[in-house]
């Protein structure tokens, strides 16, 4: 059972697998700062200084303090109930750039796997033998035949 395992981790499919998932999260993390840290700050600049992070909808204060709230995380420490409208936008705008990213890779792979097949369907397929080649060859396998029946 062991050695079935240790057959079924070293394939090629789970190794490949495994290399995804650790390259997806550390993608998943250089999007996240793309977005929070780049994106957002000069697109809340040209709508007047808006804090997309801070956008929300107050649906009832919080039992610790009364509105209004300076921040989302004041409202949530207050313990307000909130529609968090900014965060679900910088969540839109992070799956258009990991689903552009995807796009541009997946049309990468098939371009290359394109060239791969149109060099295959290039390639020279080697001379086929003459009939008197075949006809030596195989004259010479019979005489290797009767050779070693004699022996």
């Amino acid at each position: 059972m062991i050695k079935e395992f240790r057959e079924f981790i070293l394939r090629g499919n789970v190794l490949d697998l495994a290399v995804g998932i650790i390259i997806g999260a550390a993608f998943g993390n250089i999007v996240n700062s793309l977005v929070k840290d780049i994106i957002m700050p000069p697109i809340g600049f040209i709508l007047g200084n808006v804090d997309f992070s801070n956008l929300y909808i107050l649906l009832k204060d919080g039992a610790a303090q009364a509105g209004p709230y300076a921040s989302l995380a004041d409202a949530q420490a207050a313990g307000a109930v909130t529609i968090n409208y900014g965060l679900f936008i910088t969540l839109i705008i992070n799956f258009i750039i990991v689903a552009l990213a995807v796009f541009f890779l997946i049309k990468a792979v098939n371009r290359m796997s394109r060239l791969r097949r149109v060099e295959e369907a290039k390639a020279p397929e080697p001379p086929k033998p003459d009939p008197q080649e075949k006809l030596i060859a195989t004259l010479d396998r019979l005489a290797n035949v009767l050779e070693t029946q004699k022996k």
